[in-house]
């Protein structure tokens, strides 16, 4: 089973990810966002469901996603483009749309400033 991590994560700690991964260390595969604020600008309630309905499919066109998340294909293109955009998403051949995880962890604390 392949799993993604959504991090909230500073640019140092990214940093030193990419530069063991360039030393040959495993890593597994995250998606970093600097502040929760922008993981959650980016991940809006719609595309976490939309990520849910695509987790573990393989491609899909902007119709089979619209159909699977039971929601208009007008805005789930628009979501399908933005998570593109954002590198959460990636584009298939035959103009699908692909998630290519089986599983979401999503890794971040919050505590007092």
């Amino acid at each position: 089973m392949r799993t993604v991590t959504l991090e909230v994560a500073s640019r140092e700690k990214t940093d030193r990810r990419v530069l063991a991964a360039f030393e040959g260390k495993p890593q597994g595969d995250f998606l970093s966002f600097e502040t929760p604020a922008l993981l959650f600008q980016v991940l809006t309630p719609p595309r976490w469901e939309l990520l849910s309905a695509l987790t573990g499919v393989g491609p899909v066109t902007p119709g089979e996603a619209a159909g699977r998340s039971g929601r208009d294909s007008n805005a789930v293109q628009d979501d399908l483009l933005a998570l593109v955009a954002a590198g959460i998403l990636d584009r298939a051949d035959g103009g699908r749309f692909v998630f290519p995880y089986d599983a979401v962890h999503v890794d971040f604390f919050l505590q007092a400033a």
